[in-house]
């Protein structure tokens, strides 16, 4: 019996339309609803891929920034690398180049100093080898001047002449060597070849010609000659003796140097001429303006110091005199005082916003009437004091109207009197 009614109830829902039209919405709804969860997979699935497309694309743009800082830190430090070495190249071959110049220089002064000990040997060899020849050909000559067969020792006399001069010339190459007086040995050489010179010219012309006693006389002078010509450069060359180019080239830039001082000294005199003509012309001006101005205090000024006894108006006597005529410092009087109050009230009215007028209103304790005000109407009474009818004056009040009273007791005593 159920199954018989549900089969009948099925059939009657078969065809049913509202069953039937609910059937298909909710069909509808479900392949709405799967067709919407299909795209929305799908763009999930797109969405998924573009950013999986992005995410790769921002990789590989921060991997290729990757990839260039790498070869830009690569090649940065290559170049540094670059200019490290070619800087410690460059300071290797400054420093090889110093040190062959600095060797060249050496290699010069080694040989210029090698040069010179060899001309000074040369020279020493030779002013020696000099005087050995003149004293050979001088002293034959000398030896027949002293020759005497009773006294034969007398032959010995040219060598006393030519020894003495020689044995005095060491002795001033010794003086020069231990840095003493030299000239008196110099001088005693000079004398000795004198007299051998002498001697052969006396001895020459007597016994033999003109031209041997004249060769004989200049070798006895030539040949210590010549040696103190070189213990003369020695001697020159120790102290340091300039020579007649270098002496005349001090000359020369001596004189330019006095001529500079001079011209420096002739513009600081021109400046120092034009500033004391600019200061004099700036006091008479200031002088000017202040007798234009200040009339009384100029005339005052001058006054003041001519009895300080002053040829000038310093400022401290203008200062004394701006006292003693106007009661203020430079810089300040009564209207200039007056001006700054007035500024001042405009200001402080402008600050409370009330006209300037209103501020002059103001009650001052100490100008205002002392005494009560008379009594007006038909019945007048003179103002009568009673106790706390006025305010009590300051004490600077109270010392000055004593002071005023003292004055007035005062002139009336020399008045009555």
């Amino acid at each position: 019996m159920t199954t018989v009614i549900e089969d009948k109830a099925t059939i009657d829902t078969q065809f049913d339309p509202i069953a039937l039209a609910e059937a298909e919405a909710i069909r509808t709804r479900a392949e709405s609803e799967s067709e919407a969860r299909r795209i929305e997979a799908e763009g999930k699935v797109e969405a998924e891929k573009i950013k999986a497309g992005e995410e790769a694309e921002r990789q590989r743009i921060a991997n290729e920034r990757a990839r260039m800082r790498l070869e830009k830190e690569q090649a940065d430090h290559s170049a540094k690398v670059a200019e490290a070495n070619r800087k410690r190249e460059e300071s290797e071959r400054l420093t090889r180049e110093a040190r062959e110049n600095s060797k060249a220089e050496q290699q010069v002064k080694e040989a210029d100093a090698k040069k010179l000990a060899e001309a000074e040997d040369s020279w020493r060899y030779f002013a020696i080898a000099f005087a050995i020849a003149c004293a050979v050909v001088a002293l034959p000559v000398q030896m027949a001047a002293f020759w005497n067969k009773d006294a034969p020792w007398m032959v010995s006399a040219p060598f006393m002449l030519e020894g003495a001069a020689w044995v005095v010339l060491r002795g001033a190459a010794a003086a020069v060597a231990a840095r003493r007086p030299h000239w008196h040995f110099r001088l005693i050489a000079w004398a000795l070849a004198f007299v051998a010179a002498g001697v052969n010219l006396w001895h020459g012309l007597e016994a033999f010609d003109p031209a041997t006693a004249i060769g004989t006389a200049v070798a006895s002078i030539a040949g210590p000659g010549v040696w103190d010509l070189h213990e003369h450069g020695r001697i020159r060359k120790r102290d340091g003796v300039p020579t007649r180019r270098e002496r005349r080239a001090e000359a020369k830039e001596a004189k330019r140097l006095a001529a500079e001082k001079a011209a420096k000294e002739l513009r600081e005199a021109e400046r120092q001429a034009y500033r004391e003509k600019g200061e004099r012309e700036a006091a008479d001006e200031l002088d000017r303006v202040r007798r234009e101005e200040f009339p009384e205090v100029h005339r005052h000024a001058w006054r003041l110091a001519a009895d300080l006894g002053k040829t000038a108006m310093t400022d401290a006597i203008w200062k004394q005199a701006k006292l003693d005529v106007e009661g203020a410092p430079p810089g300040e009087s009564a209207d200039i005082i007056r001006m700054r109050n007035a500024a001042e009230m405009r200001v402080e009215a402008a600050r409370q916003k009330r006209p300037v007028n209103a501020l002059n209103k103001t009650v001052n304790a100490q100008r205002a009437n002392q005494m009560p005000r008379v009594q007006r109407g038909p019945a007048r009474k003179p103002p009568v004091r009673r106790s706390g009818d006025t305010q009590k004056y300051v004490s600077a009040a109270r010392r000055q109207a004593a002071i005023t009273a003292k004055g007035a007791a005062r002139k009336q005593d020399g008045v009555a009197t």
